[in-house]
């Protein structure tokens, strides 16, 4: 596979990977803009002008895009993180120029109007109140909002329901004009294409677009975190919830694949966005501690690459006889084990192999190709995703230990417990 790099006059970046395999195209268009650029009173507003540009232009109406995909066979969505939005289309390799109109005819002319915004305001509300029907939700934004004192990391991208309120049309056009510009965005290409002619249909779709205004930097830096903080919650249900957060580094940190592999090695790994499903984590440290011992029914780690500074979780769900204190108890157990004794060579070997199949799993397909051009430009730039496998693999077991010791400690932790009414009444 070749990789190809253009920067357009307006500052629009293009990558372009031919890869042979299927005659399919993805491409991406990503915007550097997420919960990481909100505010309290605009919380979710990054989210929102995602759902905006599906509402269509004078040349695409509402619905247009989507019918003209679907007829190719082709796929079509969007999505927001903290410190991106991102659209993409995946489809007939020939069918590259249909997609890059939709998504350059957007960049410039999305319709936000007052009718739109009341319709979905509606609907975004809705989608917060279903996500507050969730035990884990309602923890998670609880310990992620502990976890933070100053960053904009601290709110979830969905936002608060007073924001979400609150919003006006004006608020949501500002959002826009300042940050979904050429300047400010990368397009992505994967797929059965000819690097020059995907270039040169990137450059024909956006090359003429104005650039829009600099972007403002983020200044806030989180404080070091000087003591445990804990957060309880109490709810409907018969189920009790455990999700613990420790600081970490931003993704450029050298320190973060070691964080890698110590996540594979107490969880069995986890892949980034929620992607890398087909590893099981069974014969992970905190799995045979706790599921095997009947303490947790299921438990995982994740860590998801960031801008800034970061959180790395474990997540569990409470065995039906045991409690929330035992279960923090039991993985406090694993990880001061990890901090006191190394990892033995055959077992940093395993997390290493379970860690780089996880990305190769999570790199198969056309599309995730593409998501992955982009989105580790996003945090980085193209030697982090170039050296990744080679770094996973020069990850020592003094690193492992390293970091188990520098970030996994009780002054850096944010313990979070939901407690069921069912069980705890």
């Amino acid at each position: 596979m070749t990789l190809t790099h253009s920067t357009l006059d307006n500052g629009l970046q293009i990558l372009v990977q031919a890869a042979h395999t299927a005659p399919v195209v993805s491409s991406w268009v990503w915007y550097r803009v997420g919960v990481r650029n909100e505010h309290p009173g605009i919380t979710g507003i990054s989210h929102w002008v995602e759902h905006m540009l599906f509402k269509g232009t004078e040349r695409w109406p509402a619905g247009s895009a989507d019918r003209a995909i679907a007829r190719d066979g082709g796929v079509y969505s969007g999505m927001t993180g903290l410190d991106f939005t991102t659209f993409y289309e995946t489809l007939p390799a020939d069918k590259l120029a249909l997609a890059l109109d939709i998504e350059s005819d957007r960049m410039q002319h999305t319709r936000i109007s007052e009718e739109d915004v009341a319709s979905e305001r509606s609907i975004i509300i809705s989608e917060r109140q279903g996500c507050e029907d969730s035990p884990f939700f309602r923890l998670s934004e609880e310990l992620t909002s502990a976890a933070y004192r100053v960053h904009p990391y601290g709110h979830e991208t969905i936002g608060y329901r007073c924001d979400l309120d609150a919003i006006t049309r004006d608020d949501l056009e500002d959002h826009f004009r300042r940050y979904y510009s050429p300047n400010n965005a990368l397009v992505t290409i994967a797929g059965d294409v000819g690097d020059d002619e995907a270039l040169e249909a990137a450059q024909s779709a956006f090359g003429d677009i104005a650039r829009g205004p600099e972007t403002p930097q983020v200044r806030a830096i989180e404080p070091r975190q000087r003591g445990e903080r804990r957060v309880v919650g109490e709810g409907v249900g018969e189920t009790d919830y455990v999700e613990i957060a420790y600081h970490v580094p931003e993704a450029r940190d050298r320190d973060v694949h070691a964080l890698t592999v110590l996540n594979a090695i107490l969880s069995g790994g986890s892949g980034f966005l929620g992607g890398g499903g087909h590893i099981t984590n069974h014969t992970s440290r905190l799995y045979r501690a706790l599921v095997d011992n009947e303490v947790a029914v299921d438990i995982g780690g994740s860590l998801t690459p960031t801008v800034d500074p970061g959180l790395y979780r474990i997540s569990a769900t409470v065995w039906p006889s045991s409690d929330a204190e035992t279960v923090s108890a039991r993985i406090e157990d694993e990880l001061a084990r990890l901090r006191e004794t190394p990892v033995a060579e055959s077992e940093l070997a395993k997390a290493q192999r379970q860690a780089r199949a996880l990305f190769a799993y999570s790199s198969e397909s056309i599309s995730n190709q593409a998501f992955w051009l982009g989105f580790t430009r996003i945090f980085a730039d193209g030697a982090w995703l170039a050296g990744y496998l080679d770094d996973l693999a020069a990850v020592t077991v003094e690193d492992v230990q390293g970091v188990a010791q520098t970030y996994l400690v009780p002054a850096n932790r944010t313990t979070g417990w939901y407690l069921s009414r069912g069980r705890n009444g």
